[in-house]
């Protein structure tokens, strides 16, 4: 097998639509043996046709035990990708605790439980690179109605600068991928709930001076670029993808 991944052993969170997806397909044409998590099997159950390398995985990251046990199951880890999340729409006045703390327990608690799994395997096997999917609404940017979003990714951020810092002597990397505004499922799915789909729509692309949204493939290849060896000398690094959103 060859590929910038060849021999790695993966593991993906929110695997089931969108980026998750994509970074699952990426890795395995990349020559990794890749487990894709998704707290909804069904939405996977085609991916071992599209390629023999990727192993569905049933996974609730809001489930601490479920989180311990699935990724012990998966053995030797050389990459984790943090995908799994959720987007509150709304200021701090239309959050309520619950959602903001389902918005913290999604986005940043979920990572922090992966990473607690993975890293001592991967400190084990000598290293590997850790990718967190965090966002340009974050401490990059603040961005309209994402006021618990935000703060959850940038939170995701700080948490990503801390785990590189700590254990940058022992192999493991640990980086954030923070891409822009791009059409995803979810993203179409805030799109048609709203109560002028088009407006909305033209709304969502006019963040972008290059007049367009992201596509899920551009955001894979820059999880696989930070996921190789090609990335090797990068830690603590923060990879905007948004098109020229945060200009």
């Amino acid at each position: 097998m060859t590929g910038r991944l060849a021999g790695k052993r993966a593991f993906v969170t929110g695997a089931g639509q969108g980026i998750g997806r994509a970074v699952a397909l990426a890795f395995a044409r990349e020559g990794a043996s890749v487990f894709a998590a998704s707290r909804t099997l069904a939405k996977m159950a085609d991916l071992p046709e599209l390629d023999t390398a990727i192993t569905p995985v049933a996974l609730d990251v809001t489930d601490g035990p479920a989180v311990a046990r699935v990724i012990a199951d998966a053995g030797r880890l050389d990459v984790l990708f943090n995908c799994a999340g959720w987007v509150h729409n709304g200021t701090i006045l239309d959050c309520s605790e619950e959602d903001w703390t389902r918005s913290l327990d999604h986005n940043v608690t979920s990572i922090y439980r992966t990473i607690r799994v993975a890293l001592p395997r991967m400190i084990e096997g000598g290293g590997g690179s850790i990718v967190n999917v965090a966002s340009v609404a974050s401490s990059i940017s603040g961005v309209a109605s994402r006021a618990a979003y935000g703060a959850s990714k940038a939170a995701v951020i700080g948490l990503t600068k801390a785990v590189a810092r700590d254990f940058i002597g022992s192999g493991v990397r640990c980086n954030a991928l923070c891409p822009g505004t791009t059409l995803s499922p979810s993203l179409e799915g805030r799109i048609q709930a709203s109560a002028d789909p088009e407006a909305m729509r033209r709304q969502f692309i006019a963040r972008q001076p290059m007049g367009r949204l992201g596509t899920v493939e551009e955001m894979a290849a820059a999880a696989v670029y930070l996921a190789s060896d090609e990335s090797a000398f990068m830690t603590g690094t923060i990879l905007t993808v948004d098109g020229g959103q945060t200009l």
